[in-house]
């Protein structure tokens, strides 16, 4: 299910929308308010926004300024009558948003979403590649919370991190995330590490995504039997932060 990030000033419309959205998106509502928007942004990681433009003026082109720095790669739906579209077209006109003039029917706007999320998605898939501006995303896959939260920690200035707490979940997320590189805790109860990677794997679109293995156990044996699953590395924990980034800045030069 599409995360979808709907900006605008309460209002009948706006509510409308939402309600309809709701049944179909995971929906979280965006300030009019920059301010309060630009906190909002800093822990929200939408698919695609959807900016009503009822009642916005000169002062609410801070958002889209806003929109655009954080998000430079993330499809926008605006939402307003020709005038208001008018008035914000210098943002308009890039080829990441799709305008809706009102009046239009909810079913349309859930269609422009859903077309917007799976190009740009099919795009990525296709290329392997980030746009400019785009942060490489990476999906850490460990059934220990602190663990989860150290590498999200000394990832998160650089990356666009997602983590998840077992095998079964990293399955269901990566089609939505789409990492460019995904870290493994080896050890993990019901699907484990290695169960985890034969089965991202088994899917070709996932196949060729790099995988990091984590491992708490530095035996002989143990290393071997990871190093047979060639992963694209592995680190032993507890892990060194300078080593993390540089393993995974290394992956990525290989990639390009």
């Amino acid at each position: 299910m599409y995360n979808i990030l709907l900006i605008g000033k309460p209002n009948e419309t706006f509510k409308d929308v939402h309600d309809f959205l709701a049944d179909k998106f995971n929906v979280q509502f965006g300030s009019e308010n920059p301010e309060a928007l630009e906190s909002i942004l800093k822990f929200s990681r939408p698919d695609a926004i959807l900016i009503c433009l009822i009642g916005f003026y000169e002062k609410h082109k801070k958002i889209f300024n806003l929109v655009n720095s954080e998000y430079p790669t993330v499809p926008v739906v605006t939402l307003g009558t020709d005038e208001e579209h008018f008035r914000f077209e210098e943002f308009e006109m890039d080829m990441r948003y799709v305008n809706l003039t009102r009046p239009v029917k909810n079913s349309e706007i859930l269609d422009s979403i859903n077309m917007a999320v799976d190009f740009y998605e099919s795009m990525r898939m296709a290329t392997g590649k980030i746009a400019p501006g785009e942060k490489r995303r990476i999906l850490v896959v460990d059934d220990d919370g602190a663990s989860l939260r150290s590498i999200k920690a000394i990832l998160d200035s650089k990356y666009d991190v997602s983590v998840v707490n077992s095998g079964m979940k990293a399955l269901t997320s990566i089609g939505k995330i789409c990492p460019d590189l995904i870290i493994l805790d080896y050890e993990m109860p019901k699907c484990d590490g290695r169960r985890t990677l034969e089965m991202i794997r088994d899917e070709d679109e996932y196949s060729s995504i790099p995988v990091i293995f984590l491992t708490g156990v530095s035996d002989t044996w143990h290393v071997k039997a990871v190093l047979e699953l060639k992963p694209a590395g592995y680190l032993l924990k507890p892990i060194e932060p300078h080593i993390l980034l540089d393993k995974v800045e290394e992956i990525f030069k290989k990639k390009g």
